[in-house]
């Protein structure tokens, strides 16, 4: 059976995430055709293109049209006469230079220019002065890049304006990335069925933009929804009415054995989904939840399956692939913290050996030494021997992950040993430089080892990256 997998905008375009690939590494050995596409790159990709420019100059041109027929009729308020303003300078010669300009800024953050800081920042000065332009096209959206501040005016934390956007042609700019982006994938493999990967809340408009013009097109097509922000809205999500017109089934919790199961049912054009495991879904009586869920047996898993991702068109100069080695955090007790949500099963660990050998495999088979080990937290423990093994096994490879501060961390030859095995660039969970509130967080954590793991891991030549925030309660 054919399946398309999507990854949604907005989302950083500078690695694949792992959805996608987790489930691709599971179907595709029992016997399912799969597609994945990772829409949010493509659409970068797409936006810094002459072909889209094209398309922005033409609908720059209709709202300038637009206002000045309004413009006929009566005097246009403040707002408007701005916006005509702004449309006036979006000249023909413009758009020209920007046609040939973001090809040049593409190939400069995906080349060995990208370590070159004067071209670094013309290049993204160019393609942040395109994203205003074509922010005017489907004025007033703002769409940025990288995407963390976009806006599109619709909140996408309320259904109520999720379905409003849905056929806004003015602002929703995801109805155009379906129909250059999805429409031609969904003509060319007509798949049986679809399944959207929703990571964080932004993604939900463009994802039920997608929905909505799937079932339009192709209403035979079984579509679910995963990932993070399924899960964890999976209380209220029955309640959704509106919402359920434009999907089937939704995967929450740990998807690969569940989705597997899913696509088995639908494959055989199963009626009863009651039985099946971290499922929502809809029939003519209604929508359900099933009390059955699932964890994954982790050292049963493959690695991820990056096979039919567009991998060279990441905004890197290098391709990074991520991987993760644990589900879950070992702390687990930070009291600010819901990613616990996202799992039914505790912390969960592969061992060493077949970390380094999948490692190995994604090495070699999409040509990269680049890896961003995407764990919730790195335990200590397999910190250590997995930096040791990196070492004695010759992998030279370069990575990031993300950390906690640990007093178990407090010897120098530990950061060396991470730094010799490619260690580069490390997050650290800093939250908070007050005694007081990181007891309140239930953190665990010392003044005195953040300083020394900082300390250390800077003299072994590692960069670090502390986070933190404020206002916590207390």
């Amino acid at each position: 059976m054919k399946s398309l997998l999507i990854f949604p905008p907005d989302w950083l375009p500078s690695e694949p995430y792992l959805s996608l690939p987790s489930l691709a590494s599971v179907l595709r050995p029992a016997g399912h055709e799969v597609s994945q596409i990772d829409v949010n790159v493509e659409m970068y990709d797409l936006f810094f293109s002459p072909r889209f420019l094209e398309h922005v100059s033409q609908r720059i041109a209709n709202e300038l049209q637009f206002l000045q027929e309004v413009e006929q009729k009566r005097a246009l308020n403040e707002e408007e006469q701005e916006l005509m303003q702004r449309l006036l300078t979006c000249t023909p010669e413009l758009f020209q230079q920007f046609s040939a300009d973001v090809e040049r800024a593409k190939g400069i953050l995906r080349g060995k220019a990208f370590y070159d800081i004067d071209q670094l920042e013309w290049a993204t000065n160019c393609l942040h002065q395109v994203m205003a332009l074509i922010s005017l096209g489907y004025y007033p959206a703002q769409i940025c890049f990288p995407p963390i501040e976009t806006d599109i005016v619709y909140k996408p934390f309320m259904s109520s304006e999720i379905l409003e956007s849905l056929d806004d042609d003015q602002i929703n700019i995801y109805r155009d990335v379906y129909s250059m982006l999805i429409r031609p994938v969904m003509e060319r493999e007509r798949p049986m069925m679809v399944g959207i990967s929703v990571v964080q809340q932004k993604q939900l408009i463009a994802t039920f933009t997608f929905c909505k013009m799937i079932k339009e097109e192709f209403p035979g097509t079984h579509i679910t929804l995963g990932g993070n922000i399924i899960t964890r809205i999976r209380d209220t999500l029955p309640e959704m009415k509106g919402l359920w017109e434009w999907f089937d089934t939704a995967v929450v919790y740990e998807g690969e054995s569940a989705y597997l199961k899913l696509t088995e049912a639908v494959k055989n054009g199963s009626k009863d989904l009651s039985q099946l495991p971290n499922l929502i879904y809809k029939d003519d009586e209604g929508i359900h939840t099933n009390k059955e869920v699932c964890s994954e047996a982790l050292a049963e898993l493959p690695p991820p399956d990056f096979d039919g991702l567009p991998l060279e068109k990441y905004f890197v100069p290098n391709l990074i692939l991520p991987y993760l080695a644990t589900r879950g955090c070992y702390w687990g007790r930070c009291t600010f913290c819901d990613h616990f949500q996202g799992y039914v099963e505790g912390f969960r660990t592969k061992q060493v050996d077949q970390i380094i050998g999948e490692i190995k495999h994604l090495k070699e088979k999409y040509g990269t030494r680049f890896f961003h080990f995407t764990d919730e937290s790195y335990p200590p423990a397999l910190f250590q021997k997995l930096s040791r093994r990196l070492i004695d096994d010759k992998l030279d490879i370069a990575w990031t992950t993300h950390m906690r501060f640990e007093e178990s961390l407090l010897e120098e030859q530990v950061w060396k040993d991470v730094a010799e095995s490619g260690c580069k660039y490390l997050h650290f969970g800093y939250e908070s430089g007050n005694q007081r509130v990181l007891k309140l967080m239930d953190k665990a954590t010392k003044l005195d080892a953040i300083e020394t793991n900082l300390r250390m891991s800077s003299e072994a030549g590692i960069w670090n990256h502390p986070m933190g925030f404020f206002g916590f309660p207390g």
